[in-house]
């Protein structure tokens, strides 16, 4: 099977209690769909987790309104640790997320009204389209961008993630990669110095190339129309030396963790990645060089991987078998036998909103 991308399906957050960081995205970003709630153990992961296997709970929710969604992620065998420094824009990682809304104006004045750390005013991007930052109780930024794509109209004023911003230390270099590996081969804007809209952001008053990338074919496959078209905005700093965000941490601990594409093809993105050098460092279907059964997280399956970018950061690949529905009525979407590359029908994929929650319970 050829590789194919969907869309980005989450972006991985390590917070210290699971259940009320899930509750304050469902009030705030409107996440209230539970695809899964899993307690367990991350036993793939030992790259990245000291070598030896962690207990975890993890809840992957999404946004009907369009985009992709968040994995919640709390490790329960150790204290998760935050950065031993102030991290500023420009530091290589995940430094933030944007989140799609309809109305920006809206969007701010209600944030504000309810108290929510709002970093600035609403400015404009090198494209014209506005946007404001705000931070999560637990110091994660994220950026409201306004969107006028969606796959569901609803009251909501916010939708899921539309991409994220990385910073990284040869931006020419991270271009190539995430174009030739992950379909952003389109530039909508390349700029150079100081940017007063960054100026409220820890670090944002330094120098900086920004450079954001989109895709110019429209993403395939089951959950294509739900995730949409996305970004990625690429930072480099020019004026200091950036810190590694998890330097000295483990995946899991306080933060960004990881950008994860809902993909098909998994064979074919693992030949890719060898050939250019990004060779799989995990791998569900392989671990140490043996055969497995799919995995499971919960009531979900699939496969999955993960490589790193030129500096490091963490990039997920997910390729969905089976997802829970309604599970006392043994519902499942099935995903094995379907064709990879075709977008599932909207009343299909809107059955994901028979999951839909009012309120978080610990």
């Amino acid at each position: 099977m050829q590789k194919i991308i969907s869309g980005i399906q989450q972006v991985g957050i390590g917070i210290p209690n699971v259940h009320e960081a899930w509750g304050w995205y469902l009030k705030n970003f409107n996440m209230d769909i539970p695809v899964f709630d899993d307690a367990g153990w991350a036993e793939l992961m030992l790259p990245y987790t000291g070598g030896k296997p962690q207990e975890r709970q993890a809840i992957l929710a999404l946004n009907m309104k369009g985009g992709g969604g968040f994995e919640i992620w709390q490790y329960k065998s150790r204290t998760p640790e935050k950065a031993k420094f102030d991290i500023q824009l420009g530091d290589l990682g995940i430094f933030a997320v944007k989140i799609k809304t309809e109305d920006i104006d809206k969007t701010y004045n209600k944030f504000k009204q309810d108290k929510i750390p709002v970093l600035g005013n609403i400015e404009k991007d090198p494209s014209g389209k506005k946007f404001f930052f705000v931070t999560d109780p637990y110091g994660n930024v994220f950026q409201m961008i306004e969107n006028n794509e969606w796959f569901l109209t609803n009251k909501a004023l916010t939708g899921g993630a539309e991409g994220v911003i990385i910073g990284v230390s040869d931006i020419e270099k991270s271009i190539n990669f995430y174009g030739e590996l992950l379909g952003y081969d389109k530039i909508l804007y390349d700029t150079n110095g100081e940017f007063e809209s960054f100026s409220p952001l820890s670090g944002g008053k330094n120098s900086f190339r920004r450079v954001l990338l989109s895709h110019s074919e429209p993403r395939k496959g089951p959950f294509s129309k739900l995730f949409g078209t996305s970004t990625i905005e690429l930072v480099q700093v020019t004026d200091r030396e950036p810190n590694k965000i998890f330097k000295d941490r483990l995946w899991g601990d306080l933060g960004f963790i990881h950008l994860c594409f809902d993909i098909g093809g998994m064979d074919a993105f693992r030949e890719q990645c060898k050939a250019v050098g990004h060779e799989f460092t995990v791998d569900s279907r392989r671990p140490n060089g043996v055969e497995e059964e799919v995995f499971d997280m919960g009531e979900a399956s699939g496969d999955f991987a993960y490589i790193e970018d030129p500096d490091g950061t963490l990039i997920e690949l997910v390729e969905a078998h089976r997802i829970p529905l309604l599970k006392k009525l043994g519902w499942y979407l099935d995903l094995s036998k379907r064709n990879r590359a075709k977008a599932l029908p909207n009343w299909m994929v809107k059955m994901l909103s028979l999951k839909r929650v009012k309120k978080v319970r610990e």
